[in-house]
């Protein structure tokens, strides 16, 4: 989604979805303990990429299903409650816990890059990719999952969720969950609405879908392309036990991002934090 597109003003749709406020700590999130897990089963043929993947899965096709019997242990948690805002901070992490985070991708451009950066410094991250970028782009979904990345869904064309039907919602977020269950083997556990702006409707159809929502606590504010240093700084100030960071690997120019990330996740490290993900267990 690029941002010359945005159909209201983007920091008024930030606090929209912030001012739900901090979610409730749950006992069965817990810090990612495996490494680097094995891809699950075989490569289900891939469907058109674009409006067409879209046309194909229509609205109703992705089955609102928590989890399916055949699924992996590693992703059969326990269907989610019907939250009433999202997780912005997770600090049952533990002390030396954040979680980065990277929306709209993944883009050929950029996310090679961030992925280089997070696996030279052996980093887990969360990446919350929209549908119609995930459909043309299937090689990094599986370059995500194969370096043990959280990949979650950022529903498919990045719309203002609250002015949708609950018709389009599920759409959005079962066309997503359909392409990143096909490409990798299992659905995603974790979805975050566009622009942080929820609705109980989206909460409704995303526990259906089996995933928790994911809000932040840190912005970096890289959409707005600020300059390498400011997004830097940003991290370095906000780091903190449990803290949720967002940033961007695409819908725009995002070489700030990838810039910021080689200098910031060291500087993190070296204070002692451990970039992790989270775990539904």
């Amino acid at each position: 989604m690029k941002h010359d597109q945005i159909p209201m003003d983007r920091r008024t749709l930030l606090r929209l979805g912030l001012a739900l406020g901090a979610a409730a700590t749950v006992h069965m999130i817990a810090a990612d303990p495996a490494g680097t897990p094995a891809r699950p089963g075989g490569e289900p043929p891939a469907p058109a990429a674009g409006p067409q993947a879209r046309a194909q899965a229509g609205p109703g096709s992705y089955r609102l299903r928590p989890m399916t019997s055949t699924t992996p242990p590693r992703f059969s948690p326990a269907p989610p409650p019907v939250r009433t805002r999202p997780f912005e901070e997770l600090p049952e992490l533990g002390d030396d816990a954040m979680v980065l985070t990277f929306d709209d991708g993944p883009d050929p451009r950029y996310t090679p890059d961030i992925l280089a950066t997070l696996r030279e410094y052996d980093v887990r991250a969360m990446f919350f990719v929209c549908g119609e970028m995930a459909a043309d782009n299937r090689d990094l979904l599986r370059e995500m999952a194969d370096d043990g990345h959280v990949v979650g869904n950022h529903s498919w064309s990045h719309p203002l969720i609250p002015k949708l039907s609950r018709g389009r919602i599920r759409d959005e977020l079962g066309s997503t969950s359909e392409v990143i269950e096909k490409t990798l083997g299992s659905p995603p556990l974790w979805y975050r609405a566009p622009y942080g702006a929820w609705n109980r409707n989206s909460f409704e159809i995303g526990a259906a879908m089996g995933m928790e929502p994911m809000a932040w606590t840190v912005d970096t504010l890289d959409w707005t392309t600020p300059g390498t240093d400011s997004i830097v700084r940003r991290v370095k100030k906000g780091a903190a036990p449990g803290v949720v960071v967002l940033s961007h690997d695409a819908g725009g120019d995002r070489s700030q991002s990838v810039a910021a990330l080689r200098r910031y996740l060291p500087a993190l490290i070296e204070k002692g934090y451990r970039p992790t993900v989270p775990f539904r267990g």
